[in-house]
C-alpha cells in the first residue's frame, strides 16, 4: 500500500484480487488460462467506473465489468448473426 493512503484504490484493490486467484490461474488448462486473463483484461477496462463506486466489494464490481464485456460481445454476435 502507498505510504499515506489508507484505503486502497480500486485498481489497487482488483490488482490484489487477480494476486490471489494466481493459483487458481495456474491450475487452469492454456486454453483456460488464455480466457481467464481476458476476464481479468476486461475488469481492468472498467477500472475507472468501477472505482466511482461507493466501497463496494472490489469483487463484485470486477464481476460487473466482466458482465457488461460479455453482454457487448453477446449483442455484437447477435447484430452479426
Amino acid at each position: 500500500m502507498i505510504a499515506g493512503r489508507t484505503v486502497p484504490t480500486y485498481r489497487m484493490a482488483i490488482e490484489e484480487i487477480i494476486g490471489e486467484l494466481s493459483p487458481y490461474r495456474r491450475a487452469l488448462s492454456r486454453r483456460d488460462r488464455e480466457a481467464f486473463d481476458a476476464l481479468v483484461l476486461q475488469a481492468r477496462l472498467h477500472a475507472s467506473a468501477s472505482g466511482s463506486l461507493a466501497r463496494t466489494n472490489p469483487f463484485e464490481a470486477m464481476l460487473l465489468s466482466i458482465l457488461v464485456e460479455q453482454e457487448k460481445r453477446i449483442r455484437s454476435l447477435e447484430e452479426q448473426g
